[in-house]
């Protein structure tokens, strides 16, 4: 299938912008779309932005003005919208003469057809969930250390079932959505089609290193789940074990009662 140019500048940056944890895209204006999966649309004051359901718009060749406009776009179609967006960017330069790839914090492409964009958006959007994860693990990962130091330094554990429950009920959204909406882990659509970009795919993922992070932090989810469903079921056995307590009390307060009763008669 011939690559079709869209846009006419010989470079220009790609700006992921993670926006919250999913945009509702169904009813967006037919006018505007420029392809379906994943869906591009064209912006008024020129440029290109590819939109993905699990939160993230990736702009390209998009001025200040054009991004604030389709941000408060998106506004009322963001579910979960984050304080501030998380922001990954790459400057793509078009050159015919050079293999594609990166070179000194650039990415050499061929021509800047919509596949290839789509393609570009693909991986970097799948970065700056990546990213996001991240920080956010990294802060569980804080908080679940401190429980753990109190377990080996006296015994005991601080803290409520309900509040470990909470954390895993995090861990288990963050999985969903990374697995199940973002899929990271799988290739593009987009190549079922284009398999002649495979090779710019396989460039732009080890770069970003995207089966690396992703491996890494499944590890990470996995240690923190395990970690906080240790910490649930020391806390249910040591309220089940005060349980047992209340009962034996109850009893030797019924014995008691008993014997008195005896000596009374």
């Amino acid at each position: 299938m011939e690559s079709r140019p869209i846009l006419p500048a010989a470079a220009f940056r790609a700006r992921a912008l993670l926006l919250g944890a999913r945009f509702e895209l169904r009813n967006w204006p037919e006018s505007e779309i420029v392809a379906r999966v994943p869906l591009a649309i064209g912006l008024p004051g020129g440029g290109v932005a590819v939109l993905f359901r699990y939160g993230v718009a990736v702009l390209f060749g998009v001025t200040g003005e054009g991004e604030h406009a389709l941000r408060e776009k998106l506004a009322p179609l963001i579910e979960h919208r984050y304080r501030s967006a998380e922001v990954e960017e790459l400057e793509v330069r078009i050159d015919e003469r050079r293999p594609e790839g990166l070179l000194e914090g650039a990415l050499f492409v061929q021509d800047a057809s919509l596949e290839r964009l789509q393609l570009i958006a693909d991986v970097l959007s799948k970065s700056v969930l990546l990213g996001h994860y991240e920080t956010r693990i990294a802060s569980d990962f804080d908080r679940i250390e401190p429980l753990a130091l109190e377990l080996e330094r006296k015994g005991r554990i601080l803290g409520r079932t309900g509040e470990h429950v909470k954390r895993i009920g995090a861990l288990l959204l963050i999985e969903h959505r990374m697995v199940g909406r973002a899929e990271i882990g799988d290739k593009p659509e987009l190549l079922w089609e284009h398999p002649e970009l495979e090779r710019l795919f396989a460039v732009l993922e080890a770069e970003f290193e995207i089966r690396e992070r992703l491996a890494a932090l499944e590890r990470k989810l996995d240690l923190a789940g395990r970690t906080v469903r240790t910490l649930v079921d020391l806390i249910d056995a040591r309220h089940a074990l005060r349980v047992e307590w209340y009962i034996v009390a109850l009893i030797v307060v019924e014995i008691l009662l008993t014997l008195y009763d005896l000596w009374l008669r």
